[in-house]
């Protein structure tokens, strides 16, 4: 069973940056993935990011390319997710995954509330 504990969020202005990390445990070589997920109020959930332990492929929603990066840190289990250029749009709780592969996630954290005002 694979344990995933978010920490990184809170309040930022339009423009900051924020980092989330997602600290993994319990992780075993069929779940080579770790992602990325956020809900907005009233919205449903929504890929941000992903990227393999093995080979560092990542992958990311249109809607955050060129502002968030994702990355990881096989050592330590750990992923991140750095955002810059915060809109108040990406307000939402963020969520870590773990999966198979970059498509497909089966264990979920608990989230972190992220908050972008204007």
């Amino acid at each position: 069973q694979v344990q995933l504990v978010e920490s990184g969020g809170g309040l930022v202005q339009a423009g900051g940056s924020l980092r989330l990390s997602c600290a993994a445990s319990g992780r075993t070589f069929s779940n080579d993935a770790m992602g990325w997920f956020r809900q907005a109020p009233g919205k449903e959930r929504e890929f941000v990011a992903a990227i393999s332990w093995s080979t560092g492929y990542t992958r990311n929603a249109d809607s955050v390319k060129g502002r968030f990066t994702i990355s990881r840190d096989n050592a330590k289990n750990t992923i991140y997710l750095q955002m810059d250029s915060l809109k108040p749009d990406d307000t939402a709780v963020y969520y870590c995954a773990a999966g198979r592969d970059t498509a497909n996630f089966g264990f979920w954290g608990q989230g972190t509330q992220v908050t972008v005002s204007s």
